[in-house]
């Protein structure tokens, strides 16, 4: 629905890959096989992994890492030309641009199909179709241009999609004139679990949102100040945070995994929280402090200090430039004062520290096979719909892809496609024109709606004879805030208050 140049999560840029093994030999430290990349992801979830799925990942992400550099992302490497690895499974990168360096290998690869080949942007996918002879099988879409008086129906053997997550169901906290600054980019919209939902598909862990720990109001990155700068956070009173709590105990083994699992990590800072221990810091200063000490050369400290200062910065302009006009607005320097972390808004998401989305098949080498009975054919990647596909945040129950690993899912999701395609070579989407027609309709009700009543009212933002999209995301936020665990509530709710807003909302 937008211009792939500049769509999706990686729009702004990013300062690290988050999923690599080193298996291929690019790295002089810490390769990691894709078997502790299964337990490590299995432990940070808590057990609420596919490990079919995220071993499947592990196995082939270092593929895509390499056309990444084959295409002139600017990889990170050292004196003997290895890639930089900031952790166990991150490699550092100078991000700035890499969706375009990926959109451009992609419209390379499509323009080796000549005419037959067509990219169409900003069209809105709004509804699959599903075919009229063959039951529990989708054959197109049907969606609308953004920018041009038209509808588009699209019909086809096979669909992926891949839309992202989804944001602002929950209220964000960036409100007035930064009203939906968030951590995901606002506009994925749930597209991806809506649409294989609505086509009949089986999602999975749709209970599970990811509220992630970050830079107060610029929701900066904190991945490569924890993991390559090995940067203190503390809460108000500088005392740790992570492990100091009892009551993660309930969770063994998980509790015990080293590192502490996302979600237990993030439920301390609530726990913090609730104790009136917050706002919490992250100390960049001590980063300086510690450098210091270490180097008491004077002109090799003046080149450490001006390396981590270079990249302090680099790290928020590469992936989040409002970071870094944060502090300039505010006249602060990262190396002379701490700065504050805030937990974010909820999100759903699939492919980082939480993974919703929809039951998909596995590797057939892999899956098991009480799995397998869910799919009426087995198609990696392919949904409980026949012919629908999905990858990154569409997979359910397989976090910490990142767009390495929703790379190289995407990449054996259109594999899988083509192999569905050609083994169902003499399908015919069927779709009445009628059909075609009522969805027509219906995308195009809400505009005859206004049309007809805006002036019924001094403003059209307020009418009895409808809603406008703003107003009906305020309620939907509100009802979740309250009821749902927003940060209103400190991220808490009950059977009861979940009872209460099905009673009252549910119409």
């Amino acid at each position: 629905k937008a211009a792939v140049d500049r769509s999706g999560p990686v729009a702004m840029g990013l300062s690290a890959i988050n999923t690599y093994m080193g298996l291929d030999g690019k790295v002089s430290q810490n390769p990691r096989k894709p078997d502790r990349y299964t337990e490590y992801v299995t432990n940070d979830q808590c057990g609420l992994a596919r490990q079919d799925l995220v071993f499947d990942v592990g196995r082939h992400v270092d593929s895509s890492v390499k056309l990444f550099d084959k295409w002139g992302l600017p990889l990170w490497k050292d004196e003997n030309g290895n890639f930089v690895k900031s952790g166990e499974w991150q490699v550092m990168i100078s991000g700035e641009s890499y969706k375009i360096i990926v959109a451009e290998a992609a419209k390379a690869a499509l323009a080796e199909l000549g005419d037959k080949g067509q990219l169409l942007e900003r069209v809105y996918i709004t509804h699959l179709l599903k075919d009229e002879k063959e039951e529990n099988r989708v054959c197109g879409a049907v969606g609308f241009s953004v920018r041009e008086d038209k509808f588009y129906v699209f019909k086809a053997n096979a669909v992926v999609a891949l839309m992202g997550g989804a944001v602002h169901v929950f209220r964000p906290r960036s409100q007035g004139e930064g009203f939906g600054r968030s951590w995901m980019p606002p506009w994925l919209g749930g597209s991806t679990y809506a649409l294989v939902l609505q086509a009949g598909g089986e999602l999975t862990q749709m209970d599970v949102t990811f509220v992630p720990p970050r830079f107060k109001d610029s929701y900066g990155p904190v991945g490569t100040f924890f993991l390559l700068f090995k940067t203190p956070a503390t809460n108000a009173y500088d005392e740790p945070y992570v492990g100091v709590y009892d009551e993660l105990k309930q969770w063994a083994p998980y509790a015990d995994a080293k590192p502490t699992p996302t979600p237990l990590r993030n439920y301390e800072m609530i726990l913090a929280i609730k104790e009136g221990k917050d706002p919490f810091w992250m100390h960049t200063e001590r980063v300086a402090e510690r450098i210091k000490q270490e180097v008491t050369d004077p002109k090799a400290q003046k080149k450490e200090l001006k390396k981590y200062e270079s990249e302090a910065w680099e790290d928020f302009l590469d992936m989040t430039i409002a970071g870094a006009t944060n502090w300039a607005a505010h006249n602060v320097d990262p190396m002379e004062k701490p700065m504050e972390l805030a937990l974010g808004d909820p999100v759903f998401i699939g492919s980082h520290a939480a993974s919703c989305g929809a039951w998909v098949c596995g590797a057939e080498d892999l899956m098991p096979k009480e799995y397998a009975d869910a799919f009426p054919e087995q198609y990696n990647l392919m949904t409980t719909v026949k012919g629908l596909f999905t990858a990154g945040c569409g997979v359910g129950a397989c976090a910490h892809k990142f767009s390495s690993g929703s790379h190289v899912q995407g990449r054996i999701a259109a594999k899988s496609a083509v192999k569905y395609v050609r083994d169902h070579k003499d399908f015919t989407p069927t779709v009445s024109d009628e059909t075609i027609n009522k969805l027509k309709e219906e995308v195009l009700r809400p505009v005859k709606l206004f049309e007809e009543n805006k002036d019924y009212t001094t403003s059209p933002d307020v009418n009895p004879k409808y809603i406008s999209p703003h107003n009906f995301l305020f309620r939907v936020q509100k009802i979740m805030g309250e009821y749902v665990g927003g940060w209103e509530t400190t991220l808490g709710t009950s059977d009861k208050m979940l009872e209460t807003d099905s009673q009252q909302h549910s119409q």
